[in-house]
């Protein structure tokens, strides 16, 4: 089985596991007690801490450890704001930030900045969205679906001049670097770099306004309440530090093991969109929509090839809702892939993907099929009824039937699904055509293509 998922948790690395098993014999005392034991089990925190924050770049006295990467934006987040209350309630965030932010964000004042069709932000977007009422800032040092590096040093910069704290959320690059820039606040997981779960990284800046919220707690600083899980943290310490060591000659192999993905994947899959900044990005995942397909169902056709990877589809959600990265990009959501190599993936296990993934995707489609569109022709525009169907049956039905108006001629297409206002005009872009905008329907909404050849 080949394990193409590191970006949503890298397994455990050797050297965290070894690290582990040792603090469980001896890292099992309260840290806070003056007795032989406790002195043993402070030590070893001490030296977790320490090498957490030279990873980081920042004081050990800056740094804690919370129980999940979740906690540390939470609690980030809502410290923050609560230690600049005077100035206002208002945060900016991005488009395209992890769930933890988003749903923290929801509790306050939100502007969203927008996000360009590589997934990456502008520092001036960050400029213009500060209002005098803005206590916070929070960005993503790369992005968990697409992999595209943000500029957070110019951004920062921005929100420095401003005299706004920014918050960077470095779970996906931490492993690979420090972020650089003036950042104000910093949060990151160890399950991302081959640390264990339930570990998270909270910093916060000397000078930066900072008011816990919650019951007061003695440990780490009041800001992550709870008996340390010593065995975990330095686990999660001594991963960090290794897979530093690795991370220079690993990003060389792993950058042209994608870019091998990236360009390989047009080339043998006909309709794919490849998504993401193809230069500014992780080293290790690559992110691509494929026309036509169930991203579900081709998820499941992977794993019975042996392959684990992840998607963005709205038809692998529950909610039958679009990524919501995908959809600040304007790209298509339906049939999509994420691949993200763990650090020691192998050339082979790349090519057996390639080989597979033609026949996983012609498969998909297979059993999809083309199902014939109800569709009604009004002079130069035809009517195509795709009410109660689900991605990617809309966007089939549109393929199917946009060569049987005259060019200029337009398609409506029906349609109630959600990720059909997504994945339309991602067609049109993909197949060069004019997506005109939506209509009002009796149900649903009507989708306008015109056709330009």
């Amino acid at each position: 089985m080949s394990y193409f998922d590191a970006a949503s948790s890298a397994p455990l690395h050797p050297v965290a596991r070894q690290a582990l098993l040792a603090a469980l014999d001896e890292g099992w005392a309260d840290p806070s007690r003056l007795y032989r034991e406790g002195r043993r089990a402070r030590m070893l925190l001490d030296a977790a801490r320490e090498a957490a924050a030279e990873a980081v770049g920042c004081r050990p006295d800056e740094l804690v450890f919370t129980s999940s990467g979740t906690r540390a934006v939470h609690t980030g987040v809502a410290g923050a704001l609560a230690g600049r209350r005077r100035i206002g309630r208002h945060l900016i965030v991005s488009a395209v930030e992890h769930s933890s932010v988003l749903h923290s964000a929801e509790l306050f004042e939100v502007t969203e900045v927008p996000v360009d069709r590589t997934g990456a932000v502008s520092a001036q977007s960050y400029g213009d969205a500060v209002r005098p009422d803005t206590a916070l800032a929070c960005l993503q040092s790369a992005n968990h679906e697409v992999g595209t590096v943000q500029p957070v040093a110019d951004v920062a910069a921005v929100c420095r001049e401003a005299g706004v704290p920014l918050l960077v959320d470095a779970a996906q690059s931490l492993g690979w670097g420090p972020v650089e820039g003036a950042w104000s606040l910093l949060t990151a997981s160890a399950h991302k770099w081959g640390g264990p779960s339930g570990v998270g990284l909270l910093v916060v800046r000397k000078g930066v306004r900072f008011s816990p919220q919650g019951p007061a707690d003695e440990r780490e600083a009041g800001r992550a309440p709870g008996f340390e899980n010593l065995p975990a943290i330095v686990a999660a310490a001594a991963s960090l530090r290794a897979v530093r060591a690795e991370a220079a000659q690993e990003a060389v192999r792993l950058r042209e093991l994608t870019a091998r993905i990236r360009a390989r994947v047009p080339q043998l899959v006909p309709d794919v969109d490849v998504v993401g900044d193809p230069e500014r990005r992780l080293p290790g995942i690559v992110t691509f929509s494929c026309l036509y397909v169930d991203g579900e169902t081709l998820l499941h056709e992977l794993d019975r090839a042996g392959f684990s990877v992840s998607s963005g589809s709205s038809c692998t959600s529950s909610t039958l809702t679009p990524s919501h990265v995908l959809k600040a990009m304007g790209v298509l959501s339906e049939g999509n892939v994420r691949v993200s190599l763990p650090f020691g993936a192998v050339s082979e296990e790349v090519d057996r993907f390639l080989e597979v993934l033609p026949g996983a995707v012609a498969a998909v489609r297979e059993q999809l099929g083309a199902p014939t569109p109800a569709a009604v022709v009004r002079d130069d525009s035809l009517v195509v009824d795709a009410l109660g169907k689900r991605c990617p049956i809309p966007v089939i039905e549109l393929a199917k039937v946009i060569g049987d108006v005259p060019v200029g001629g337009t398609v409506r297409v029906l349609s109630d699904d959600e990720a059909a206002r997504l994945d339309i005009p991602a067609w049109c872009e993909m197949r060069e055509q004019e997506y005109v905008g939506e209509e009002p329907a009796e149900r649903g909404t009507a989708y306008v293509v015109r056709r330009t050849s």
